[in-house]
This record gives structure tokens, sequence and C-alpha cells, in this order.
């Protein structure tokens, strides 16, 4: 069977939310590394890229997850899968445009979530495996990357703490250019996959594959290409939030942080659990921070995230089920849908102008420093 427009159109808004994917889950791989200077910006964001690519190539377990797994492909169609996209976009552009660490992982979900039961029924979506596979890894995910973290970092300065500073530093920052590759590696093994997994599912919705089948090489291809180019572009606004509003990160504490997030995201995707690269990595930076000094995190910030992390879901999801909506009137409905998604997505990037975040300016914030902390002209913190 051939494939259609509207399946074209599927697969083409699929790329570019893996596209959002990649810039706004940069500073998930990156942030540290350049808060501390072991990468210069450009050429973080360029390993990153490179790496996402090759990390999509590494495992199918969570496209499979997503294809086969969360809804009933039976009761779908190509339309459904387009306005849980466009929930999803939307959603990953407005937390890029305030800089929030939000999941874009989650953004899909909701978002496929909320247009399925419009237009099919609760019934048609595997509730079970929603809690077991994506929910629970959730709430599980970041509280122990961060105490793998916290635990590294303690570790990393308790071994250090007779060694000469400034080798230390050096060696840390290596390590970091070492983790924060591993790290990229993983993500695109992680999230390169949510987009194969979906237009995997579009192709078994439009009979073009076969039930349950796995995702086509070309499918792979392209979605590892497009979630390295949105890397390489950089969410820098979120770099910046990462790596100077959530603690003052050190070498080690990057090591440390970028490491946990690691093993996390491997460990995960190799038993197709489809959690948030976004969690991981902010839970990892945040107890690498606490592992430090825990009165040097700004806790407030973190209650920020959380707040996006709850919501990331059921917003996705009702834009995804309002999109399902117009989209289930026909052709008119559909093109209705993309005319006003791309016109929020216009207005939200000439909102980012008016404050922008490059490459040039990503580390021009002032790091927090908790109250009873006094910094010295020369950068020497004591307490």
């Amino acid at each position: 069977m051939g494939i259609s427009l509207i399946v074209v159109v599927v697969i083409v808004t699929a790329l570019a939310f893996d596209f959002t994917n990649g810039f706004h889950d940069t500073a998930n791989a990156m942030a540290t590394s350049i808060a501390t200077g072991a990468l210069k910006p450009k050429v973080a964001v360029l390993i990153s890229g490179v790496l996402n690519i090759v990390g999509a190539f590494l495992s199918v377990e969570v496209a499979k997850t997503i294809s086969s797994g969360l809804v009933d492909e039976t009761k779908i169609n190509p339309y459904i899968i387009f306005a849980g996209l466009i929930g999803a976009i939307l959603w990953n552009l407005l937390t890029w445009l305030l800089g929030l660490p939000s999941s874009s992982s989650h953004a899909l979900f909701g978002g496929l979530i909320g247009a399925v039961i419009v237009a099919a029924g609760a019934g048609a979506v595997h509730f079970s495996t929603l809690i077991s596979k994506i929910i629970l890894p959730a709430v599980i995910s970041p509280i122990l990357a961060g105490v793998i973290a916290l635990v590294g970092t303690v570790i990393a300065y308790r071994s250090t703490a007779k060694s000469d500073s400034e080798s230390t530093k050096r060696g840390f920052k290596l390590g970091q250019i070492a983790s924060a590759s591993m790290v990229s590696l993983a993500h695109g093994t992680s999230d390169a996959q949510k987009t194969m997994g979906v237009i995997t599912l579009v192709l078994i919705t439009a009979g073009v594959l076969a039930p349950n089948a796995g995702p086509p090489v070309w499918v792979i291809l392209a979605a590892g290409l497009a979630i390295g180019l949105g890397t390489y572009l950089g969410g820098w606004r979120i770099i910046r939030t990462l790596g100077k509003r959530v603690s003052d990160i050190e070498t080690p504490q990057g090591f440390a942080a970028e490491t946990a997030t690691t093993a996390v995201i491997l460990a995960s995707s190799h038993l197709g659990f489809a959690l948030s690269t976004t969690q991981v990595a902010t839970g990892s930076i945040f107890g690498a921070g606490a592992g430090r000094r825990i009165a040097g995190v700004q806790w407030g910030v973190a209650g920020q995230m959380a707040v996006a992390w709850i919501l990331t879901l059921p917003a996705a999801a009702i834009v995804g089920a309002v999109a399902a909506f117009a989209a289930s009137q026909g052709v008119v409905g559909t093109v209705l849908v993309a005319v006003v998604a791309i016109a929020v997505g216009i207005g939200i990037y000439a909102a980012s102008r008016r404050t922008p975040v490059t490459a040039e300016n990503v580390n021009d914030v002032e790091s927090p420093v908790a109250p009873d902390e006094i910094r010295t002209k020369d950068g020497v913190v004591q307490a």
C-alpha cells in the first residue's frame, strides 16, 4: 500500500517534533560542561548533535513501546497522531520560551493520549503500559539519578581533597567531555526512538507496515538526523537554567551528574522504559549540587520545574484533544490545526527574540550562592 498525503504530513510533523526535542533537551547533556567551561558552547552542541545521531541506531526497544504498546493502533488513524504531535510541539516551544526543562517525552505521550481519547475513547489507551513504562519511571528515575549523582559528588570531592586544585579541575574537565558525550549518545538512544515509534505507528495505522513491526532503517536515520540537527542549534535558554540557575556547578559535580544521567538512561532504554531524559538529567544536577552543599541548591527553581513536570502530560493532552476534535472534522479541520499551530509557534519565537539567549551569552548570569557563603574577588567560596 502506498503512502498517502496525510501520512507524509504526519511524518514531517513527527520529525518537526523530533527537532524541537533536540534543541529542548540539549541542556540534558551539555549544560554542566558549558557552565564549567569544560567545553565551549558551540563545540558542545556539535558533539552532542553528532552523538545523538549515532545513538539513534543503538536500540529500538523504546520505539516498540510507543508503536505497539501505548495505544491500540487498530482504533486510531494518522489524523489522531497528527493532533497528538501538535500538542507535544506547542508544549515544547512554550517551556523552551520559559527556560523550563520539562519533558519532551511526556509532552509527546500526553499529546497522543489526549488525541486518542477524544477520537477513539479511553479504551484505546493501554493504561497499564502508561503506568508501568512511563509514569513509574518518571517518578523513580530523577530520584535515582539524583542519589547516584549525590554519592558520586561526595566521593569525587573526598577522593581529591588533598590533590592540587588546578590538576583536579583539569582532570575533571577531561572527564566531563567523556561523560557529556555519553549522555548525548544515551539521549539519542532514548529520545530519537520516541519519534521512530510515532512514525512507525503512523505507518502501521496506514497499513504500510504490519502490526507490531519495528522501525525501518530510513525511519531510524530520519529521526536521528532531526534530533541531531535540533541539538546542534542548541536550546540555550534551558542550558542556562540547568547550568547556571540550579547551583554553582563545579567540574567534579558536572562529571558526577553526567555519569549518573548516562547510567540511568542507558539502563532504561535497554529495558524499553520511555522515561524522560530531562527529568533524569535534572535530578542528577540537583543531586550533584546537594552533594557539595545542600544550601547552595536553588530549591525554588526545583519547585518551578516540578510544576512544569506535573503539568506536561495533562497540558499536552488537552492541546492534543482539541486538535483531534478539529482534525476529526476533515481536511479543513486538519488545515486549521496546522495553521493555528504554525501561528502560535511563530508567536513564541518572536517573543523569545525580545530576550535572546545565545552561545555567546548563555553563561552571562550570576551563579546562585547560598546565604551563608561569601565569594571573594577571586571567586573563592568561603563558609
